[in-house]
């Protein structure tokens, strides 16, 4: 049976005749006018039928042919195939549209101040890049060559690790580089160390990839040595300023560490998340300049720039280097070339090192802010660096609690009981003071101290627990 349509063509539209008769046909078949085994006219007839050229036709048969709409049968004509019509997809509809969630103010830790006015060290870089013509291939799996010699003279210069650029692989991050690290060199079931409280996205990290996880209180020196037990197969630890109490390594304790790493042929992984942010002394050195070969050094822009950067780097012995780089090579997983030659224009041309001299002294200032406005309702710790300090409260308050009333109030606070695992010990909160502009931290320390001048009772009859659920944050 031969069948006829109602095709029209359009001369004036922008899509060529033969597509549009082509999808004219489509659109037969989706919905039922064309059937498998319709037989349709021949190229010379549709074309008298539509004053258009024989070749017009016989392009848009091509091409259905082509897509498998249609088939010619030698000497029977030409065929629809045996295409089964989809049904339209149907819109779910709502009710009504939800309304949207208010903006909140923010002290979470973990988010730098970003101007909303790019600076002109920022813009000189993104020009230098856009001058650039992209590598012609794939750029090496470990990070751009002359940004690993960068980075190896700003780590050695900022951070005290004496390290070439075979030592430097470049990440999309200190969380990028955790999982990397862990997929190379440990095997699930394998045991690692992690400070309790502490970062939780470690610890995500870490089950992800199927280790075990030993839970490693820390005080105000940070991780306790003497707690870790010797079947360990690494040891995630934040030295310079332990996330999310603050405490810094001492010396003694981070030579009792190497020996321990030594003894025990434990891995060591470094993650210097803020040390440039130090408001007492100059930035302590790296562990990992005690020992490269046993340590890995996790460093990152997320702090000093912006974690929507999604860059970082990682310093080990070469030979961890190139495992890591080789298993890129495979997985292809390396960041991106346009962010990567940015950031190396910003160490050649200073930038870095400006943003940072910067930020110090605006975050100087809103920690002596943040700290004034909370002592009196606790004890405030890790103030001496980094980007947050963690509020201390009495045992009768329930940090939860606090943190749902002030959301209430329009506040996103973060819980330090959130941080915790199985080690006890008291409620607080851990505050960011960078995001937020001078005024809206003003704000924020306004309802903070109002809620804690005035504690109300649990909701819902909750009661302060010592140990938090692990999930990912900051």
């Amino acid at each position: 049976m031969q069948t006829s349509l109602p095709l029209v063509v359009d001369r004036s539209g922008s899509l060529p005749l033969h597509l549009q008769l082509a999808e004219q046909f489509r659109a037969a078949v989706l919905d039922g006018r064309l059937q498998a085994g319709h037989r349709l006219p021949s190229t010379r007839d549709l074309a008298k039928q539509l004053s258009v050229a024989r070749a017009v036709a016989q392009a848009a048969y091509d091409q259905l042919q082509a897509e498998g709409w249609i088939e010619g049968r030698t000497g029977a004509g030409t065929f629809v195939t045996d295409v089964a019509p989809l049904r339209p997809a149907e819109r779910r509809r709502t009710a009504s549209a939800p309304e949207p969630e208010r903006e909140l103010l923010t002290l979470r830790p973990g988010i730098p101040y970003i101007d909303p006015t790019p600076d002109p060290g920022w813009r000189r870089a993104w020009r230098e890049v856009s001058t650039q013509s992209p590598p012609r291939g794939y750029d090496d799996a470990a990070g751009l060559p002359a940004l690993r010699t960068a980075l190896a003279e700003h780590v050695g210069r900022v951070r005290g690790i004496a390290c070439a650029p075979e030592n430097i692989l470049i990440t999309d991050g200190t969380v990028h580089g955790l999982r990397l690290l862990l997929t190379v060199t440990q095997r699930p079931g394998d045991r690692i160390a992690i400070e309790d409280p502490g970062y939780l996205n470690a610890v995500v990290a870490a089950r992800d990839h199927g280790l075990r996880i030993v839970d490693v209180p820390v005080d105000r020196d940070g991780l306790r040595v003497a707690e870790l037990p010797d079947d360990l197969a690494a040891v995630y630890v934040t030295p310079s300023h332990q996330y999310p109490l603050g405490g810094r390594l001492p010396v003694a304790r981070r030579n009792e560490l190497i020996r321990w790493a030594r003894r025990t042929n434990a891995l060591l992984i470094e993650d210097d998340y803020d040390s440039e942010f130090r408001f007492d002394v100059a930035p302590l050195p790296a562990l990992a300049q005690l020992d490269l070969d046993r340590v890995v050094h996790l460093g990152t822009l997320s702090k000093t720039l912006s974690p929507a950067l999604r860059l970082g780097w990682l310093v080990a012995a070469a030979p961890t280097v190139d495992r890591l780089a080789a298993f890129r090579a495979d997985s292809g997983d390396w960041p991106g070339w346009p962010m990567q030659a940015a950031l190396l224009a910003m160490l050649r041309d200073g930038y870095l090192d400006q943003a940072i001299r910067k930020h110090r002294r605006r975050y100087a200032d809103r920690r002596t802010q943040a700290c004034a406005a909370l002592a009196p309702y606790g004890r405030v710790v890790g103030q001496e660096a980094g980007l947050h300090i963690t509020l201390l409260l009495p045992n009768h308050l329930d940090d939860r609690t606090l943190a749902t009333q002030a959301r209430a109030a329009g506040l996103d606070l973060a819980p330090l009981s959130d941080y915790r695992r199985t080690t006890p010990g008291p409620p607080g909160l851990v505050i960011g003071y960078a995001t937020p502009t001078t005024p809206d931290l003003h704000k924020a320390l306004t309802i903070l101290t109002t809620l804690l001048a005035h504690p109300q009772p649990p909701l819902d009859g909750l009661t302060h627990q010592t140990a938090g659920r692990p999930t990912a944050s900051d």
